[in-house]
């Protein structure tokens, strides 16, 4: 763009080379959160895409996970969860290089973790406890409103599902 004669300014983008997924697994593994992830990383071009999910009683991440993480072009997979996986991801360790910036959910341990090496790494969000709000007019059944409200609430012990029913009358 010609912000005066002679002056030009435009954007560049360029994808980071090296980014740290973290992916949950504690309560329940989540492949949806390597694929929402790890896909758009690689659409973007980002050249490594690293994964670390806890390791369940066999020593490695679930097997969902590892099978969403080649469908998605995943570089690297390792097994180690929680706080400890964001601190491997933003300094490195001996086996795994540091990245440029660390992505994904996790408990409110994660969430420390990530606020913590923010100044060291570049970090998505904090991911608060899982809420939602399903707002009905009672057209659909109540056992769909329940399977909704069941999805959120399965994330966490602190995740909150509440229904919102708009008018009297409406099925329970």
């Amino acid at each position: 763009m010609d912000v005066r004669p002679g002056v030009k300014v435009w954007r560049i983008w360029r994808p980071l080379h090296r980014v740290g997924v973290y992916v949950p697994g504690g309560r329940a593994p989540y492949p949806s959160s390597v694929l929402m992830l790890c896909v758009p990383a690689r659409l973007a071009g980002c050249a490594e895409v690293v994964v670390c999910s806890p390791p369940g009683k066999d020593g490695r991440p679930a097997q969902n996970i590892l099978v969403a993480a080649a469908v998605a072009g995943v570089t690297e997979v390792h097994a180690i969860g929680g706080a400890q996986a964001v601190a491997a991801m933003a300094y490195g360790t001996e086996t795994m290089a540091r990245v440029d910036k660390v992505f994904g959910p996790g408990n409110a341990h994660v969430t420390a973790a990530k606020r913590l090496v923010a100044g060291e790494v570049a970090v998505d969000m904090p991911a608060g406890p899982s809420e939602v709000i399903v707002v009905s007019d009672g057209s659909v059944p109540s056992s769909w409103i329940a399977a909704d409200l069941e999805a959120q609430a399965e994330h966490a012990p602190d995740a909150r599902g509440d229904p919102g029913i708009d008018r009297p009358g409406a099925r329970r």
